[in-house]
């Protein structure tokens, strides 16, 4: 029964034993086993391990790829033209044993210090290099695999791998904002005037070929119109003229009509000789004279007006 009792402890410490000198790798992460911190195993791929319990430790490291977003940078291009730029940056540990030995117990968060800082130098490198409208055109891609392969070359010295790089912001110092501002703003006034005056000198083309034209239409037209009536007057004369060879004397009284009817309208005075040519058709029409009294009445007539 005694003999019971002190196995009962024995096992329980053996098995404590048994089960902290086993630990387990993930799919998603590296593992270290350090005896007074060194390293004397690399666990990369996923399983049962065994290590000496109280001597060797397990330092985990996660084998995914990590991100990093840098903090705004200040940067001076080819041209002088400050700029702000921030990067995001893909990486992963690639050698577990060098990453320890380069950043020590702190782990990823010193290795992402020590990243940035490397970014910060690789896009002042590559930044610099090239004018400002590089960097803020669209296609800047191929700034960002220069940046990229130059922040690889000195990461490696880390034990990691840096994947990618993206310039997520490049704008200008909000300093030098207004003025830029106020550059554009000329410049786009100083089109925009230019577009008046090609609009205005345009318009005075079409409004000064418009005058042009109505003036040849009008004169056009009153060259026909005076042709016309030229035309229509010859006609006229040559119809007189045939109706007066044909009976001029048919041709004497419809005038003298027409003249009694125009000056005998309304109220008329007229100073007349009573033996007057002008109403010989009226003596003629009204043989007992009532054409050459009417002549005498109209004397007295004009005499008091």
């Amino acid at each position: 029964m005694k003999r019971t009792t002190l196995l009962i402890p024995v096992v329980v410490i053996a098995a404590a034993i048994a089960l902290s000198s086993m630990f387990i790798v993930d799919e998603r992460e590296n593992a270290l086993v350090l005896q007074f911190g060194q390293v004397k195993q690399v666990r990369s791929e996923p399983g049962l391990y065994f290590r000496i319990p109280f001597i060797q430790e397990i330092v985990r490291y996660d084998a995914r790829i990590l991100g990093l977003q840098t903090q705004p940078l200040e940067v001076t291009p080819e041209d002088d033209r400050r700029l702000v730029v921030d990067a995001f940056a893909r990486w992963r540990i690639e050698n577990v044993q060098q990453f320890r030995q380069a950043v020590g117990v702190e782990g990823i968060r010193a290795a992402q210090g020590r990243i940035e800082r490397i970014l910060n130098a690789a896009i002042r490198q590559v930044l610099g290099s090239v004018p400002s409208g590089a960097v803020l055109s669209e296609d800047r891609t191929g700034l960002m695999n220069q940046i990229r392969d130059v922040a690889r070359r000195q990461a490696r010295s880390l034990g990691v791998d840096v994947i990618d790089v993206r310039l997520t912001r490049t704008d200008l110092p909000q300093q030098n904002l207004a003025a830029t501002y106020a550059r554009m703003r000329a410049e786009r006034e100083r089109e925009a005037a230019d577009e008046i005056a090609r609009g205005n000198e345009a318009a005075q083309r079409v409004r000064a070929l418009a005058d042009r034209t109505v003036v040849e239409l009008v004169s056009s037209a009153t060259r026909d119109s005076e042709i016309i009536r030229g035309e229509a007057d010859a006609e006229r004369n040559r119809v007189y003229a045939e109706a007066f060879g044909r009976d001029p004397e048919f041709f004497a009284f419809s005038r003298s009509m027409t003249s009694y009817e125009r000056a005998l309208r309304g109220n008329t005075s007229m100073v007349l000789s009573p033996d007057s040519d002008y109403f010989r058709f009226l003596r003629a029409i009204d043989p007992t004279g009532a054409g050459a009294s009417a002549a005498e009445q109209a004397r007295p007539a004009a005499d008091t007006n």
